[in-house]
């Protein structure tokens, strides 16, 4: 096996982007790497050197740059997205507060004009802390149809397979432009597949029209979602672009998302006791505070 051969099928494995020190790491751990044959003392190296000549001289690679610092490399299923051009962010407001004080916005957005209840993923509670943000959303959220539906409805779509609850996940920014543009659709693509819906969420949004022109094609592309938070006033918080609904979703990356977060498998375990006694237990979700509590701090440092 070639270390690109190598490459290839750790990134396949993963269906994210990774660094060469984490491709070399997975490839030891699942017995790949002796199949190379390395004893260079930083393979990893040679792996991330090959990828990157593989890149600039192959015009049929199947390999691709998805982040700048640090390096991560992704295989080219996600259509498109190589094309992003690497042009550098046009200065936007600086945002005196950090991308987890933006959850209480998207949370009252969600539940008071879409009756959607969220949940908070922690990262750091994760078994695998190594690249959980392809991993996991920010967010995760679902919409019951306990309210709308009766009691006779609910029973019987349970016995056709279809019971009207949505899964949606979220990847939260505090801004975005084409200096991580690239990176956040990955991060959205790799950890949504598992919802109904996935949404990219940010304050502060590039207003070029090369930059919108871009977002929407992405979008167009993969299905995936854009909300706008207003800070200054939560009510004027809207969808810009709407997230592609699918029918069925990956039910072994939702496994793979409870067997690694607690979080996510609470989420998991609180639906289905709501749904099996119809009572939505608003208090195991996350808080949704009334408007005039969304103030925001006015000095915090960067996440």
């Amino acid at each position: 096996m070639t270390f690109l051969e190598l490459a290839e099928r750790v990134l396949k494995e993963e269906g994210c982007p990774l660094t060469p020190e984490e491709i070399w790491q997975i490839a030891q751990e699942r017995g790949y790497a002796a199949q190379v044959g390395s004893k260079g003392k930083t393979p990893w190296q040679t792996i991330g050197a090959q990828l990157y000549v593989d890149i600039r001289d192959n015009p049929n690679s199947m390999f691709m740059k998805a982040s700048k610092r640090p390096t991560r490399f992704a295989l080219k299923e996600f259509a498109g997205v190589e094309s992003l051009p690497d042009t550098e962010p046009r200065p936007l407001p600086k945002a005196p507060y950090k991308e987890r004080d933006l959850h209480r916005f998207l949370t009252y957005f969600l539940y008071t004009y879409q009756t959607i209840y969220t949940k908070t993923i922690f990262h750091q509670e994760s078994a695998k802390a190594r690249y959980a943000q392809w991993l996991h959303p920010d967010m995760v959220g679902v919409y019951f149809p306990l309210e709308s539906w009766e009691p006779e409805v609910l029973e019987i779509s349970k016995e056709i397979g279809h019971v009207g609850l949505r899964l949606f996940s979220y990847e939260i920014k505090r801004e975005l432009n084409f200096s991580n543009l690239r990176e956040s659709f990955f991060q959205a693509v790799s950890n949504s597949s598992w919802a109904h819906q996935g949404f990219l969420v940010a304050a502060h949004i590039d207003s070029e029209p090369d930059f919108f022109s871009e977002l929407k094609r992405l979008s167009n592309s993969f299905g995936i979602g854009v909300i706008q938070i207003a800070v200054d006033n939560p009510d004027d918080s809207e969808i810009l672009i709407p997230a592609r609904e699918r029918d069925f979703v990956d039910v072994e990356t939702m496994n793979r998302l409870a067997q690694t977060n607690r979080n996510f498998k609470e989420f998991l375990r609180r639906i289905k006791t709501d749904l099996s006694t119809r009572e939505v237990r608003r208090e195991c979700y996350d808080p949704i505070l009334a408007v005039e509590e969304l103030a925001l701090p006015t000095k915090s440092s960067e996440t």
